[in-house]
């Protein structure tokens, strides 16, 4: 047991935490939520804020990261709560499967992603979350609670985007794919009036489109398509006025490229190309803060030439903003619930009390949208705001209610939206 003074992945959270325990089975995991006032558990600790700390017991699942089942009849793999998309994909490469998409970073674990709604993109893909066929997890009371998307049905799409305040997930189970190959093109400088006249175009251009720009100069000034080696795209030298990348780019800034995804349309693995940041190197800018705002595909025009509006007090702060979409699913609490969605990312410079009046500007443009923030990411809106832009949330309270009912795993950041569970 440790009582030293932890951060999260980026620095921007000190953890309060006033003991650490790393169990290496679901038995001694019990032991510790029944044993324990309030608990909190960790995996990659890459949210950036505090939805994962505690001042009591945090539990590090770094121990627990094993594949549990890989179910070729079924097409599924069981992997337990630590697993990293990373690890995860290069067992599944290795073994002829896939999955249907990945996020950003590859550094990240399934479990955390998953519960926070985390996502890729693409014209006909859903987050990540999506792919949960199984769920096993420790609940309040110590008990371990099994569901599955074929037997529990809507209280299963409850328990996927769950932010830490039903259990500790110790097995996940995943729908897999054969495996597959992609290429990834980028291009420079595409004119803002371009990609507002043809957004839609754009994004269906390639399996997974991302854009990314500092809203500065009516440029996006990157856009990075990723797409399946066996479709036929036609991958002019021009695309929507911005031209091909002659030099590998790294969306965060001209000296990291080594640590991107292979680029000029190399043929490679789906894991090789789907996150833009390679596993073996920190990814992005380590050093930094993240924020993400979701709105309705319907408003992605809308929103973006409202957030453009205040582009004089983004940019300054901004290592780089990204603009990516993704269908619409029934998981309560996905940040893409009932919707196909548009969600606008920015890293930020690691300068909290600065960035932190800029959000609250953001929020305020994109309030006619019904904007979502990310679970695991920096916000200011209050807790009722949020609450209210999804439709499920009384009825997610209730399961809360049912499966914590001592709030052991409360913290001061889910007691702003449970306080009466």
């Amino acid at each position: 047991m440790s009582t030293t003074r932890q951060k999260n992945w980026a620095g921007n959270i000190t953890y309060n935490a006033q003991a650490w325990v790393s169990p290496t089975t679901v038995e001694e995991l019990q032991h510790i939520v029944k044993s324990s006032e309030r608990v909190k558990a960790v995996g990659s600790r890459h949210s950036f804020n505090t939805i994962a700390d505690t001042s009591h017991t945090m539990v590090a699942l770094h121990q627990m990261n094993k594949i549990v089942d890989l179910d070729t009849d079924n097409m599924t793999v069981t992997v337990q709560g630590a697993m990293t998309y990373g690890e995860l994909s290069t067992y599944l490469h290795a073994n002829g499967y896939a999955l249907h998409n990945l996020a950003s970073l590859p550094h990240i674990s399934v479990v955390g992603a998953i519960m926070t709604g985390t996502h890729g993109s693409g014209e006909s893909n859903r987050n990540l979350s999506t792919a949960v066929s199984g769920i096993e997890m420790v609940t309040g009371t110590g008990e371990i609670l099994a569901m599955s998307r074929t037997e529990h049905g809507d209280q299963f799409d409850a328990m996927v985007v769950s932010i830490g305040a039903l259990g500790i997930i110790t097995k996940i189970t995943l729908d897999i794919l054969p495996t597959y190959e992609m290429r990834q093109d980028l291009y420079l400088n595409l004119p803002f009036e371009q990609v507002y006249a043809n957004f839609d175009a754009i994004q269906a251009s390639a399996y997974s489109v991302s854009l990314f720009t500092h809203w500065e100069n009516n440029l996006v000034t990157q856009a990075w398509l990723k797409s399946k080696a066996d479709t036929d795209f036609a991958f002019s030298d021009d695309f929507y006025g911005g031209s091909r990348a002659t030099v590998k780019c790294s969306p965060v800034g001209d000296d990291l490229t080594e640590r991107c995804t292979e680029q000029f349309g190399q043929v490679g693995a789906w894991q090789d190309r789907l996150p833009h940041f390679r596993m073996e190197f920190t990814p992005s800018k380590g050093e930094e803060i993240q924020a993400e705002y979701f709105v309705s595909r319907h408003h992605a025009i809308e929103a973006m030439q409202a957030i453009h509006s205040l582009h004089e007090v983004i940019t300054p702060l901004l290592y780089v903003s990204e603009i990516r979409t993704m269908r619409g699913d029934d998981l309560w609490l996905s940040p893409a619930y009932g919707q196909d969605t548009v969600a606008f990312h920015f890293t930020w410079k690691p300068l909290w009390e600065q960035i932190q009046p800029v959000l609250t500007q953001i929020e305020a443009v994109l309030e006619p949208f019904d904007a979502r923030p990310h679970w695991g990411k920096v916000y200011t809106m209050p807790a009722e705001t949020v609450k209210a832009h999804y439709d499920r949330f009384d009825d997610f309270t209730d399961l809360v209610h049912t499966y914590d009912p001592n709030n052991t795993f409360q913290n001061e950041f889910l007691k702003a939206y449970f306080a009466n569970a």
